[in-house]
């Protein structure tokens, strides 16, 4: 019985761990995104990347239409800063969600901005490396 009791306690531990690195992935991009690290960014995303963006009306596809949609953002804008809030981690095998609150603040074509919304990420594990997926973003009012 002791045996099983630690087999449930490593579990346990091994799931926690893996909950705070998919956490530190998400906030490894936005640092990523903040410091105009592209390659950085792009090392999170998985090739299949979809995404339900705030403004977006139809489904981005693809790795190369994330990256290229960052890029632009980033070229366009200034001092972008992102915070989590109550993030919620759920973990099935190589698959998990991160459900979670975000603000965010900085300058887009000169323009400052300051926004909050809601947000489930969804990453895959392979080789060892959580990549994200999917990303559905919704804004909430302010």
């Amino acid at each position: 019985m002791t045996i099983s009791f630690v087999s449930c306690e490593k579990k346990e531990f091994d799931i926690s761990q893996e909950k705070e690195l998919i956490k530190s992935t998400l906030i490894d991009m936005w640092d990523a995104i903040e410091k105009g690290d592209i390659e950085r960014y792009a090392s999170h995303v998985h090739e299949n990347f979809t995404q339900f963006g705030e403004y977006d009306s139809v489904l981005r596809s693809g790795k190369a239409a994330e990256i290229k949609g960052i890029k632009d953002w980033i070229d366009s804008s200034t001092a972008i800063h992102t915070e989590m809030v109550d993030p919620e981690v759920t973990i099935n095998d190589n698959t998990a969600f991160i459900t979670y609150y975000w603000s965010d603040s900085g300058s887009t074509d000169g323009k400052p901005f300051a926004t909050q919304g809601k947000s489930t990420r969804i990453f895959v594990k392979e080789d060892d490396k959580w990549l994200c997926i999917h990303g559905h973003y919704t804004l909430l009012n302010n």
